[in-house]
C-alpha cells in the first residue's frame, strides 16, 4: 500500500510539472515554421504576438510564456 501511495503521488508531479512547463502555443499552435523562428533584422517588420496564447500563458503559469518565446511558438506564422 506503501509503494502504491509513493508511486502515485511520484506521477501526480510528474504529471504537474510536464503541464506546468508545457505553453499552450507550443503545444495548440501548430508547427512552428522558419519565419516564426527567426528573429527580424533592422528595418523588417516586427512578428506579431498570438494574444490569446500569452493571455492563457500567463494565467495558467507564467513561466509557460518563456517557453512560447524561446521556441518562437508564440508568434504568429507568416502568410
Amino acid at each position: 500500500m506503501k509503494n502504491i501511495k509513493k508511486s502515485f503521488k511520484m506521477l501526480t508531479l510528474v504529471l504537474a510539472a510536464t503541464i506546468m512547463l508545457s505553453s499552450c502555443a507550443t503545444l495548440f499552435g501548430g508547427s512552428v515554421t522558419e519565419a516564426q523562428r527567426m528573429k527580424p533584422g533592422a528595418g523588417q517588420p516586427q512578428r506579431k504576438v498570438r494574444v490569446i496564447a500569452l493571455v492563457l500563458d500567463l494565467i495558467l503559469f507564467s513561466p509557460m510564456a518563456i517557453v512560447d518565446f524561446a521556441t518562437g511558438a508564440i508568434y504568429q506564422p507568416s502568410k
